[in-house]
């Protein structure tokens, strides 16, 4: 069982877990109620549509990737552009170029807990 908090995280130290092929993801920290991601995403790599409780939000670090959302908009974001994705809202991405992202959910995902 994943501990409750995690109050220190490392991209050096910490382990990347494959999320979907040519994604991985870094967990830095979080709580019951936030949690702090870092993602790795290889050019060419599609996250399918998707939903999940937790709102969603994050920043481009490196990179180029589109946002599908559920009602057809596409956002397409480089290096510099943040995002939000409420509750239950419906996205998926395609990475353009190898890209990183920091992102944050709320309440925390027990699924990203390692």
């Amino acid at each position: 069982m994943a501990p409750e908090r995690k109050h220190r995280g490392s991209l050096t130290g910490d382990p990347r877990v494959q999320r979907a092929e040519g994604i991985e993801r870094v967990t830095l920290t979080y709580d019951e109620e936030t949690m702090m991601c870092y993602f790795y995403l290889k050019k060419g790599s599609v996250l399918e549509m998707h939903t999940h409780v937790q709102s969603q939000s994050g920043i481009v670090i490196k990179g180029r990737i589109n946002f599908h959302k559920g009602d057809g908009e596409v956002l397409e974001l480089t290096a510099g552009d943040a995002y939000y994705f409420a509750s239950n809202d419906p996205h998926g991405s395609t990475v353009l170029e190898n890209t990183e992202l920091l992102e944050c959910f709320s309440p925390s995902r027990d699924d990203y807990k390692d």
